[in-house]
């Protein structure tokens, strides 16, 4: 199973990957924003015309753009939402404080 993207494997206009910018993960054109970003907010229940408000950075096309990303590798990006996750949750409650 792949696990990173390369900029081969990106065929959508507005997406690209830089190791510089958040591990490599795919993002926003010009931006530091990732795909998952975005489909955090869909995954809330958020529709694109709702999401682009919430990021004014970007255009209506962008935001449409990472969610048809999104939706094409579904299962990588929802294993880094997951990754995410766990990361968070360890490091707000780490092991023996509570």
């Amino acid at each position: 199973m792949k696990k990173a993207f390369g900029l081969k494997e990106i065929n959508h206009f507005h997406i690209t990957v830089n190791k510089a910018i958040s591990g490599g993960n795919p993002i926003i054109k010009g931006t530091r924003t990732s795909v998952a970003n975005i489909a955090e907010y869909f995954l809330m229940g958020l529709t694109p015309e709702e999401i682009q408000p919430e990021l004014p950075h970007l255009s209506l096309a962008q935001v449409f753009d990472a969610l048809a990303f999104y939706l094409d590798h579904r299962e990588i990006i929802d294993r880094q939402l997951e990754k995410d996750k766990e990361k968070l949750v360890a490091k707000e409650f780490p092991p023996g404080k509570y």
